[in-house]
């Protein structure tokens, strides 16, 4: 009967934090929708290089960096409702520029000056709706849920990505450009109205709320392994149209729905693992196995070889950022749980941020067969910092212990 009771309680909580977790799909769904779409329509149809192609998708994760310390800020003050709000309003507009765009296609450079624009105003959204929803089932729940939270958010971005991203080609090939927009549009009206008509929640706590650029600091080590990364996804984000268009092969959007869905995956399945073995340790195995993906796609003589080593990817890259975020966390006040999140959350935006103008300069320096193996580089790099992490966390305890024999 108790063993019962708990489960009914375990699933509880998990249908608790999806119905916050549900605004950050709402959000992801509406970016996901021209994430394949845009690179070719900017390189082909505006005529385009791939350095420009690559700088317009980065250029939506700049203004996501930006926007995650005023977040934050926001959240720990306000309560992550307003955040939300202003987020689900940005991706609105981002539909109202998208369509823009599409109609004015006559005129290269004004279509492309409102594709950046409406590529700003959605990492705007992206960066208000990022970890809010996160803290929101947090303030709900309480911080003993916060890596179910973490992973839960994680599931709602990418499965997002993972049904927008081909649905998003489809409606462009047998709909139009335009029907991106308007779905786009449509999307963030509802996620505007299930933001409304939920409760605001706040944080109370007596302490003292710390500078940002202190909370920053704390949580970098283990933000500078999450961008390392991170390239992998950048990469795959951002080049796989192209790099599909320039071997020849059809069925892009595929690479990153098995990316997405094997991502979904990981984290239904490992999202215990944290507390059981260490959040770092389990970076650490997830970048090698996202590595082998990339090494997989880097040497690949096929299209189904290239989508099963994105779905080795994914499934890698799926538990870094909450592995990760929980260390990264773990020791900060109710009052700077906004802004830790928020800091942490920088170094993905980071991450995404340069992917499209490096990976693109890389392309046109060397060629696109040379992106992928520069992106395994870079994983490897965040390798490093992990067993640096693990080293000095061992180092610690070490410490801790000489300390506690010289008292006794």
């Amino acid at each position: 009967m108790l063993s019962k009771s708990l489960q009914k309680t375990t699933s509880d909580y998990r249908l608790q934090i999806a119905s916050y977790v549900i605004l950050t799909f709402y959000g992801y769904f509406t970016i996901g929708l021209s994430l394949a779409v845009l690179p070719i329509f900017i390189h082909e149809t505006l005529g385009y290089n791939t350095i420009i192609a690559g700088a317009i998708i980065g250029s939506q994760y700049i203004m996501t960096f930006f926007m995650r310390a005023y977040a934050g800020t926001i959240v720990d003050k306000k309560g992550p409702k307003p955040a939300v709000i202003v987020s689900m309003i940005c991706f609105i507009i981002t539909g109202l520029l998208l369509w823009t765009a599409f109609s004015t296609t006559s005129t290269p450079f004004i279509s492309l000056s409102l594709l950046a624009l409406s590529r700003l105003i959605a990492g705007c959204g992206e960066g208000m709706v990022g970890a809010s929803p996160i803290n929101w089932a947090i303030l709900r729940l309480g911080d003993r849920h916060t890596s179910t939270a973490i992973s839960y958010n994680g599931i709602a971005n990418y499965s997002s990505m993972a049904i927008a991203a081909p649905l998003g080609v489809i409606l462009a090939q047998h709909v139009g450009n335009w029907s991106i927009a308007i779905f786009t549009i449509f999307v963030g009206i509802i996620g505007l109205i299930s933001t409304l008509s939920k409760e605001a929640l706040y944080a109370i706590s007596t302490e003292a709320r710390k500078p940002f650029f202190s909370v920053l600091k704390s949580v970098s080590p283990f933000g500078i392994g999450l961008a390392l990364a991170g390239i992998g996804f950048g990469t795959i984000s951002t080049f796989i149209t192209l790099y599909y268009n320039y071997k020849g092969w059809d069925n892009a959007a595929i690479c990153i729905t098995c990316f997405s869905v094997m991502f979904v995956l990981g984290r239904f399945i490992l999202t215990n693992s944290i507390d059981k073995i260490g959040g770092v340790k389990i970076a650490l195995y997830c970048m090698l196995i996202e590595s082998l993906g990339l090494l997989l796609i880097s040497f690949s003589p096929s299209p189904l070889v290239t989508t099963i080593g994105a779905a080795i990817t994914g499934l890698g890259f799926s538990m870094v950022f909450p592995a990760l975020g929980v260390e990264a966390v773990k020791h900060t006040s109710a009052a700077n749980k906004g802004a830790a999140l928020g800091a942490y959350g920088l170094f993905i935006d980071i991450s995404l941020g340069v992917a499209g103008p490096i990976v693109g300069l890389v392309a046109k320096q060397f060629g696109m067969n040379f992106i992928f193996p520069f992106s395994v580089t870079l994983v490897l790099a965040g390798i490093v910092v992990c067993i640096l992490l693990i080293k000095k966390s061992k180092k610690n305890v070490f410490n801790k212990e000489s300390q506690y024999s010289s008292l006794s």
